[in-house]
């Protein structure tokens, strides 16, 4: 019995709440126009009124007075680059060796008037202004699902060992103009596109002030023949080496390396995992 007056009770409260919001509904229609039409102390004393016999805060009155919604009324953005576009800076970004949308950015003129030049490229007027004021973040969310397809499967990332945790990081855009001696240091190899087992190598080092490349063949990839190339290169260099760039490659970052670094004075650092923009000599 009790039970059944209590959902009873509950019912008449709901019906109760009900009737309360459909009259506040009306009280509000016909307020709104009589409301936009006076004056601005006609207006408070209006206000006063409808707050008082609704209970509605004063903030939320003049919402609804004003009719306005609730919620945040998204606009849909204009397209301005459409796949005409999208397809013209993909074609792009494959012939810039992929590179960022920064850098992408900054040779686009040049590249898109090669590109042109050797009929690889079709544009007119309009698909060239287009090409000229795009930017930067524009070029990277275009490509952010060519970029996707391209990649393949995502890379597990890993953790970093104890060397990398010692070897600071170097990117594109820190540091500012390096001076002479800085050099980054990559391999070749010479596989033919195919790894059934060992292949020569070719250590490369470009200092990027100058752009002066050393380079010495290796029959493997191992740490004790970089450092005895180093020990090889560094005397035949016009420029003494005070610093080495390189990629995380296990080859680079081992204690082998990083000691002889440190006895000779010569600054090691390193680029971030899957940035080549950082290994750009």
């Amino acid at each position: 019995m009790k039970f059944a007056t209590a959902l009873v009770g509950r019912k008449l409260n709901t019906m109760k709440k009900r009737l309360r919001m459909l009259m506040r509904k009306e009280i509000t229609d016909a307020i709104r126009d009589r409301y936009r039409e006076a004056s601005r102390p006609e207006k408070g004393r209006i206000l006063d009124e409808f707050v008082k016999t609704t209970g509605y805060h004063r903030k939320h009155a003049l919402r609804l007075m004003a009719g306005r919604k609730k919620g945040r009324q998204t606009v849909p953005r204009r397209t301005v680059y459409d796949e005409t576009v999208r397809a013209a800076v993909t074609l792009l970004w494959e012939a810039g060796d992929r590179m960022c949308g920064k850098r992408l950015k900054a040779v686009l003129p040049s590249l898109m008037e090669s590109l042109e030049t050797h009929g690889h490229l079709v544009a007119d007027s309009e698909l060239r202004r287009l090409l000229i004021q795009i930017s930067p973040a524009t070029i990277d969310r275009m490509l952010q699902p060519v970029r996707i397809k391209a990649g393949g499967p995502s890379r597990r990332k890993k953790r970093p060992n104890v060397i990398q945790r010692k070897v600071p990081v170097r990117t594109s855009e820190g540091g500012g103009e390096l001076p002479p001696g800085y050099f980054e240091a990559d391999f070749v190899v010479h596989s033919g596109g195919a790894m059934p087992g060992s292949c020569v190598h070719t250590f490369s080092l470009t200092d990027v002030c100058s752009g002066w490349t050393e380079c010495v063949a290796l029959p493997v990839r191992d740490q004790a023949l970089v450092v005895e190339s180093l020990r090889q290169l560094r005397p035949q260099m016009p420029i003494p080496m005070l610093g080495l760039d390189t990629d995380n490659d296990s080859a680079f970052l081992n204690a082998t390396l990083f000691d002889y670094l440190q006895e000779e004075g010569i600054e090691q650092t390193r680029s971030r995992p899957y940035k080549k923009n950082d290994q750009a000599w």
